[in-house]
């Protein structure tokens, strides 16, 4: 269905622009279009001269990122999306925005701004990257980092810093965990779905418990990160011996591969249902492994990717990961 969010006269004449209502759903590594179109009321004589504007809302309120501006036939892309972003305009009165090769932070609001003189009418379109949530905490133990360490320790993971719906979404889904995490938004939240004492109180209902919004300098929390799918696989490394970390981040590359980062797992837990009961060294040093059909031995009756934390000693496995 199609909304119409503004619109205004002028010279007697209305411009409105239409986007769709409904949120734009894929995953990273796809193509994407985010549909908008014009029109006038009553309908001109003759085209005018317009200017569109794609914009990225952001999290926190602070100025809108540029994505593409086009003038006629000339159009330019800015920032991370140059040489991924162009017009489809397959009706004079089309501006929808293509986007290629999705980024993990590719997601969230987009604004098309139709620009005809004084008159700048707008509609926004809401891209959703189907993905995993997972909270992160650092190897020096619990709320450790403050904003900016959070957001890098994400991306080092094969992930960014989730956003509130990102975290809702994965809170419907079942995800429960008492600590809490930042958000792209500079909020430290955690989502609870069994309330209990330690975690608010059996008092209060399931949802998001929310600290608010915190210093991004000053106050430590952990961190909870999202990816989307892969393009490669991750996989266990079948060998014979156990290894240090050292000794396991060798072992992949002997295999063409690289030691598997924590995102690169929860993805290939999440979209390619990885399912391995042999712990794993990662490339950050902590040793995990993933559960799709949780059974005896396996840890908890629950599906999910079981941590051991960061050992400083010991030897395990490892999971590797490779581009296909």
């Amino acid at each position: 269905p199609w909304f119409l969010p503004f619109s205004g006269p002028f010279n007697g004449v209305r411009l409105t622009v239409e986007t769709s209502d409904d949120a734009i759903s894929t995953q990273r590594g796809a193509n994407v279009i985010l549909p908008c179109h014009y029109h006038y009321a009553p309908k001109l004589d003759a085209p005018r001269r317009i200017r569109i504007k794609w914009s990225k809302l952001r999290e926190d309120n602070s100025k809108d990122r540029d994505v593409l501006v086009a003038s006629g036939r000339n159009h330019r892309s800015f920032g991370e999306f140059r040489g991924r972003t162009h017009l489809q305009q397959e009706s004079s009165d089309e501006a929808s925005l293509v986007i290629n090769d999705l980024r993990l932070d590719d997601a969230g609001k987009y604004r098309c701004e139709v620009i005809d003189g004084l008159e700048d009418e707008s509609g926004t379109v809401d891209l959703e990257l189907q993905g995993v949530v997972f909270p992160y905490q650092s190897p020096h133990g619990r709320y450790k980092l403050n904003f900016h360490e959070a957001k890098k320790i994400c991306e080092d993971q094969d992930a960014v810093i989730a956003s509130f719906d990102q975290l809702f979404q994965a809170w419907l889904d079942g995800l429960d965990w008492c600590n809490a995490g930042w958000l792209i938004d500079g909020t430290a939240q955690y989502p609870i779905t069994v309330p209990r004492e330690p975690c608010g109180g059996h008092h209060l209902q399931p949802g998001i418990r929310s600290y608010g919004e915190r210093h991004k300098n000053l106050h430590r929390f952990d961190v909870f990160c999202f990816s989307s799918a892969l393009k490669g696989t991750v996989y266990y490394l079948d060998h014979k011996k156990k290894f240090t970390l050292e000794e396991a981040k060798q072992a992949c590359q002997d295999d063409q591969a690289e030691i598997a980062k924590v995102g690169q797992l929860y993805s290939a837990w999440k979209f390619l249902d990885l399912d391995r009961c042999d712990s794993g060294w990662l490339a950050d040093g902590s040793v995990r492994y993933p559960i799709t059909s949780p059974r005896p031995n396996c840890g908890p009756p629950e599906t999910g990717v079981r941590s051991f934390g960061f050992p400083q000693t010991g030897k395990f496995g490892v999971y590797c990961y490779k581009m296909s």
